[in-house]
């Protein structure tokens, strides 16, 4: 990356939004070059561009760039380890825990009613708006659901009962029950170490 590059970038860190023309006159660059870097950095998903805002003088409105929301970080992780740790304080047995727990992941989805592909495409679809990257494939034995990725992988080490939530969450959105495959191939390769046999 170049030295401009990284100011544009360290620049919209400290100011969170910011024009072209209001980066290229506080760094004392060209608008040209501002706009290059911000072409590149917004092609790399390293910016992004928000809305459109009026200039106070006639012109062209002006794009506004920013870094993207996941580049900001969060304390989600913290704060779900300690709601983990609250809810396993409170008189319920862990395995109820886990399935309130998923009840409230799926909320109102539930997809039983549907043809059984239609069903998979469904629940795939679901679970890929949590960050699951999830997949299904045919076979002999049944329709097998993969995760290609643990949204809890930050915590799940701490706390493997949210691999039983988990569980849970696929056989409340499939309305059907489900067996658990390990798959310990994967297990230090960042990937859910599990495949869901639908039954």
């Amino acid at each position: 990356m170049t030295t401009s590059r990284q100011k544009v970038l360290t620049y919209l860190t400290k100011n969170r939004t910011a024009s072209a023309r209001e980066i290229a006159r506080s760094l004392k660059m060209s608008p040209a070059t501002v706009r290059h870097h911000l072409r590149v950095l917004v092609s790399d998903g390293r910016l992004e561009v928000g809305s459109v805002r009026s200039r106070a003088v006639k012109g062209r409105p002006e794009k506004v760039y920013s870094l993207p929301r996941g580049a900001l970080g969060d304390n989600l992780s913290a704060l779900s380890e300690a709601l983990l740790a609250v809810a396993g304080a409170l008189n319920e047995d862990e395995e109820s825990r886990m399935k309130s727990l998923a009840k409230r992941l799926a909320g109102e989805s539930t997809f039983g009613d549907q043809p059984v592909a239609k069903r998979l495409n469904l629940i795939v679809e679901k679970l890929d708006r949590m960050n699951y990257h999830a997949r299904w494939e045919a076979g002999a034995e049944g329709p097998r659901i993969h995760f290609g990725h643990c949204p809890y992988a930050a915590i799940v080490g701490r706390h493997p009962e949210l691999c039983e939530m988990d569980m849970n969450l696929v056989s409340l959105l499939a309305a059907r029950p489900l067996l658990r495959e390990s798959k310990p191939e994967t297990q230090t390769s960042g990937v859910c170490p599990y495949v869901f046999l639908v039954r």
